[in-house]
């Protein structure tokens, strides 16, 4: 037996060294720059906490969190809602159900930085061209160009591509719900949205946990559709958290600074996924 304890041993102390090399050691050397003044290169000193008050005192730090959060709760909300539209209707018995579950995680398995860029040149080219030919002026602007717009363009990209997952993990939960429980309820009377609320839903209420939890901490850290699609502009329009720590960490000489902000960016998703796991977790129960 304790053979074969050290056997596993042995065999997780390479992911655990490779784990500790490459995310670890990184997290905790740039927590350990927050506190200096170093550029990337040259020589630094320590500088105590005057890099993390400097953030709260940044207008441009500042509006990347807005933007950041206003794209990510509009975009959780927009793929929760259509995820569990599609789930629900390919949950049915359609013809041709598989096929079309295949169709839409299709997205989900593409590069998101190709597809920013295919749609990149759907936005600046293909639509306005269509817009022109049929006489739409809302088609007719590339949104990506407009300071007001651009945004929106983001948001359409992450949620199509980011629907797919979610659409999986609430077919997984609509399928743990016995048939049984529907052939009773349409017995008593019950229509199909006195069905969905009183009885699809509690049910499914911890993958809605999961889906919601998830897609919020992963569209606070968008970056890619960003990169691919605008690069933080017009201007500093669509500059997230994630690429103005990458920017300026990277490319402006603000190493220690940008590592102070991806300490408190961190801190903050922690502490939004927790309570928000705590809000939906009680509403579970109350279900």
């Amino acid at each position: 037996m304790n053979r074969r304890k050290y056997a596993f041993l042995i065999m997780t102390l390479p992911a655990v060294l490779l784990f500790f090399t490459f995310h670890t050691y990184p997290a905790l050397q740039g927590i350990f720059y927050s506190f200096t003044d170093w550029h990337g290169y040259g020589p630094w000193t320590f500088v105590g906490l005057k890099n993390y008050i400097n953030v709260f005192q940044d207008d441009r730090a500042l509006h990347a969190y807005l933007f950041t959060f206003k794209f990510a709760i509009t975009t959780t909300i927009i793929v929760n809602v259509f995820s569990l539209l599609i789930a629900l209707g390919l949950n049915s018995k359609i013809k041709g159900r598989n096929f079309f579950r295949g169709v839409y995680f299709l997205p989900n398995i593409l590069s998101v930085l190709i597809v920013g860029f295919i749609f990149n040149y759907i936005f600046a080219h293909i639509l306005p061209q269509m817009g022109n030919s049929l006489h739409l002026k809302f088609l007719a602007k590339n949104i990506l160009g407009d300071p007001n717009l651009a945004w929106i363009g983001i948001v359409i990209v992450a949620a199509w591509q980011s629907i797919a997952f979610n659409t999986i993990l609430y077919l997984a939960g609509l399928q743990t719900i016995s048939s049984d429980i529907y052939e009773a309820s349409s017995i008593d009377g019950a229509g199909k949205w006195r069905e969905f609320w009183s009885i699809t839903f509690p049910l499914i209420a911890p993958f809605f946990t999961i889906n919601m939890v998830l897609a919020l901490k992963n569209f606070l850290m968008v970056f890619d559709q960003i990169m691919a699609m605008t690069g933080g502009g017009p201007g500093e329009s669509t500059e997230s958290i994630s690429y103005l720590i990458y920017n300026g960490g990277f490319s402006g000489g603000e190493f220690a600074y940008q590592s102070a902000n991806a300490v408190i960016y961190f801190i903050v998703i922690v502490l939004v996924s927790i309570i928000q796991l705590r809000i939906l977790q009680r509403r579970e129960v109350e279900m």
